[in-house]
C-alpha cells in the first residue's frame, strides 16, 4: 500500500489478515487523532503504541522501519525503542559482501545471537560458516597476518587479522585501522614497545581486519600484536596456529569468555595449535584432540610463534 494514515493501514490489514506486515517507515505514517506533523515525537509514539495494541489483539508480527542517526543508532529520543518488543540492526558496508543482523533489544530472547549473510546478486545468503568465508586459503608463508579466535555474541568464529608496518614516509607516523578501534591498537603498540621493547615511534602501522567486518572482542589483541610483530620483523606466522587472549597494560594476557568454544571452532577448522591465556588452562572441562598452548605474557607467546 501506498498509504500513509495509520487508520487506512490497520484497516486494511484487519480485512486482509496477511502473515506479516512491514512499515516503511513509521516517520512517514501519522494517525488523524494527533494534530502534530508526521514525523514527529508525539506522531510516532501514537502510531508505534497503536500498531502493538494491534498486533497483540490480532496476532501478526508488524516489522516497524525507523530511521538511524549518522551514529547507527534509531533517531530521536528511545520513546520507539521503548514500544516495541524487539530491535534488530542490520549492519554491512557496500564494498563488502557480508552483512550482520544483531539484537539491540529483545523481550524474549537473548540479545547474543548474531545473524552473518552474504550478499549475492541473487540476494541475501545465511553464512552458516562464517569462518572459512573470512579466512583466506592463500595466508601461508605471508608476514604480517594472524588468526583471531573471536566471539560475536555467542557465536564464535576465526578471523584473519592483516597488518602492515613500514618506515615512515613522512614527519609523523601513520596509525590506520580498517574493523578495529584505533584507540585501542595504540594503547597496544604502547604495550609493545613497553613490555617487550620494539620500537615503532618512527614507522607506519596498518591494520584490517579481512573480510569487512568489524571487531570489538578484546580477545583479538593477541593476535593484532602478533600481526603487527609478524610484519616488522618478516617472519610468516605458523598457518595452523590461532591465538585468543586480551592484552593488559602490564604485558600480561588476560582471560576471556567462552574459551571452549573458540577452541573448538579451531579444532574445526582444522587448525594444530591454539595459543591461549595462562589462567584459563585448568579450567578445561574436556581435552580436546588440538594442542591447546597456555602463556601468561606477551613476549612468551611471541617466542612460542616466531622459533623455527
Amino acid at each position: 500500500m501506498s498509504e500513509t494514515s495509520l487508520e487506512r493501514i490497520l484497516g486494511c490489514v484487519k480485512e486482509l489478515q496477511p502473515e506479516v506486515v512491514v512499515i516503511d517507515s513509521i516517520q512517514t505514517v501519522g494517525s488523524e487523532g494527533v494534530e502534530a506533523s508526521i514525523g514527529s515525537l508525539s506522531q510516532v509514539r501514537e502510531c508505534a503504541t497503536r500498531i502493538l495494541q494491534f498486533a497483540k489483539e490480532q496476532n501478526i508480527p508488524f516489522f516497524i522501519i525507523g530511521h538511524i542517526n549518522k551514529e547507527g543508532s534509531l533517531a530521536g529520543p528511545k520513546v520507539l525503542e521503548h514500544i516495541v518488543d524487539t530491535v534488530l540492526q542490520f549492519e554491512g558496508d557496500q564494498h563488502y559482501m557480508y552483512r550482520m543482523l544483531r539484537s539491540q533489544k529483545n523481550r524474549f530472547g537473548s540479545t547474543s545471537e548474531l545473524g552473518i549473510y552474504e550478499m549475492r546478486q541473487d540476494g541475501l545468503r545465511e553464512v552458516t560458516n562464517p569462518s572459512e568465508m573470512l579466512l583466506s586459503t592463500a595466508r601461508e608463508g605471508l608476514s604480517g597476518i594472524a588468526i583471531a579466535a573471536a566471539v560475536e555474541g555467542v557465536r564464535p568464529f576465526l578471523i584473519e587479522v592483516q597488518a602492515l608496518v613500514s618506515s615512515a614516509a613522512y614527519g609523523t607516523p601513520q596509525r590506520s585501522c580498517t574493523g578495529f578501534d584505533s584507540r585501542r591498537l595504540n594503547m597496544l603498540l604502547a604495550v609493545l614497545e613497553k613490555r617487550v621493547g620494539f620500537k615503532l615511534l618512527q614507522k607506519d602501522v596498518f591494520l584490517n581486519i579481512a573480510g569487512g567486518l568489524r571487531v570489538n572482542d578484546p580477545a583479538i589483541d593477541l593476535a593484532v600484536l602478533a600481526a603487527v610483530l609478524s610484519s616488522n620483523m618478516d617472519i610468516a606466522l605458523d598457518a595452523d596456529t590461532c591465538l585468543t587472549g586480551e592484552v593488559g597494560l602490564a604485558g600480561e594476557i588476560r582471560p576471556v569468555n567462552r574459551i571452549e568454544q573458540r577452541i573448538q571452532e579451531a579444532e574445526k577448522l582444522g587448525f594444530r595449535r591454539i595459543i591461549i591465556p595462562e589462567q584459563q588452562q585448568q579450567g578445561l572441562s574436556k581435552r580436546f584432540q588440538i594442542e591447546v598452548v597456555a602463556v601468561g605474557k606477551v613476549a612468551d607467546a611471541f617466542r612460542l610463534l616466531i622459533q623455527k
